[in-house]
């Protein structure tokens, strides 16, 4: 491989819970409590859905413009300030580039919060490529944003491996042409069975990657 495409959320960062924490932060000051599945369950959600959710539990305050607004400015401060790597990223990111790989950044996420965390730790100067599929309307579950990502490195798709926690977005690398590599994550450990079956490899950690795969 010479093109390395990672998503963010799961795969990069150990980021997932947060947005849990977010919801449940609201949900609170609110007077609400949500199970811990239920709370799993609405951080997988988009806004709409948040908002339909929060509307069912009686919580009315939040047009979807406010409510979008107010869980991105609580989600920033922890982009800023506190969400960590996941264990061996920093490494195997090192890695790619010492052997003369390139690399891109395709997220959910838009670059207020991608921005600060990857430089916070230490791996913004790693990559080649950033692209949002807020900011460029293209969505994860499809191909087009993976052929932009290829396109934007330099470098045909039949040689790009794309990392990722989610099984449709897996689905969506392997329709572009792709190697696809399926990383554990626990915030969706329930799609570990999908995972395997869909990606090329799956991995919980950086030691489970094949040398071969590495430029």
């Amino acid at each position: 491989m010479e093109g390395f495409i990672f998503d963010l959320d799961g795969t990069l960062l150990d980021s997932n819970g947060v947005w849990e924490d977010i919801d449940r932060e609201i949900l609170s000051e609110c007077g609400v409590v949500l199970t811990d599945d239920e709370l799993h369950a609405a951080a997988a959600m988009t806004y709409e859905q948040v908002l339909e959710l929060f509307r069912e539990k009686g919580i009315k305050k939040y047009t979807l413009t406010g409510l979008k607004n107010e869980l991105d400015r609580r989600a920033q401060l922890h982009y800023e300030k506190d969400i960590p790597l996941k264990e061996g990223a920093a490494e195997f990111l090192r890695q790619i580039k010492d052997r003369g790989g390139r690399i891109a950044l395709v997220t959910a996420s838009p670059e207020r919060l991608y921005a600060p965390a990857l430089k916070r730790n230490g791996v913004w100067e790693f990559f080649d490529v950033f692209i949002s599929a807020e900011e460029t309307g293209l969505s994860k579950d499809k191909p087009d944003i993976y052929l932009l990502a290829a396109e934007k490195l330099g470098i045909e798709p039949c040689r790009c491996a794309v990392f990722d926690d989610i099984p449709a977005c897996i689905d969506a690398a392997k329709k572009a042409g792709m190697y696809t590599a399926a990383v554990y994550d626990h915030a969706s450990k329930e799609h570990e069975a999908a995972l395997r079956e869909k990606a090329d490899i799956y991995i919980r950690n950086r030691a489970e990657l094949p040398s071969e795969l590495l430029p």
